[in-house]
């Protein structure tokens, strides 16, 4: 055995680290009220009162039901005829679709206000529903989670989507239905999501990327 086999034997694996605890600090340091970034991107795509302008929002729990506070959600999406702003997109938008913003300190509420996106062309041509692909970011989860957002008041499209439809049983499709709230002038969707849950059929989905 020569030395460099001899040194490799003694080595061990370096250890793995969550994100956080200070996911705040690191990953939206405006809300956590440092001022690093030459640009901060933040949680808003379409300003509030804005023309075609929808607020999404809800709190992540853990499996004891406690808002999970120390948290990052990005979000992907295309704009409402359907388009990324992407150069393999057919007709790039100009619309960045691209947001991130943190739980809020006490509550544990998200919001990213931005535009209903369009249906998007799927696997084999098939149209998916409209949806908004989220990531979660939080002290105890090894690699990013990500999920979909779907919107209530898209059954008919819900029902044909591959991704969606692919989800085995009803109850689980549901996990991904953002609900229609009216607050005043301003349309939002609700989405709470579940890391875990004492019925498995309520954690919320989450897909391998």
């Amino acid at each position: 055995m020569n030395q460099a086999t001899r040194l490799i034997t003694r080595l061990k694996e370096t250890a793995s680290q969550t994100g956080g605890p200070y996911v705040h600090i690191g990953l939206a340091p405006q809300q956590a009220g440092f001022e690093i970034f030459q640009q901060s991107f933040g949680a808003t795509l379409v300003v509030p009162g804005q023309s075609g302008h929808i607020a999404i929002e809800g709190v992540v729990y853990d499996g004891s039901g406690t808002p999970v506070r120390d948290l990052l959600i990005e979000l992907w999406q295309a704009d409402a005829q359907g388009h990324y702003a992407h150069p393999a997109d057919p007709k790039p938008s100009a619309f960045r679709g691209w947001a991130r913003t943190g739980a809020d300190f006490d509550s544990g509420l998200w919001r990213i206000d931005t535009c209903k996106p369009g249906a998007v062309s799927g696997p084999g041509g098939a149209f998916q529903a409209p949806h908004i692909a989220l990531i979660l970011f939080a002290r105890g989860i090894n690699l990013g989670l990500h999920t979909r957002l779907y919107f209530e008041d898209e059954s008919e499209a819900n029902a044909k989507d591959p991704v969606l439809t692919g989800i085995e049983w009803e109850v689980r499709r549901r996990t991904l239905i953002a609900q229609r709230q009216q607050r005043g002038t301003e349309v939002i969707y609700r989405l709470d999501i579940h890391l875990q849950h004492a019925d498995p059929a309520m954690e919320t989905v989450f897909f391998d990327v």
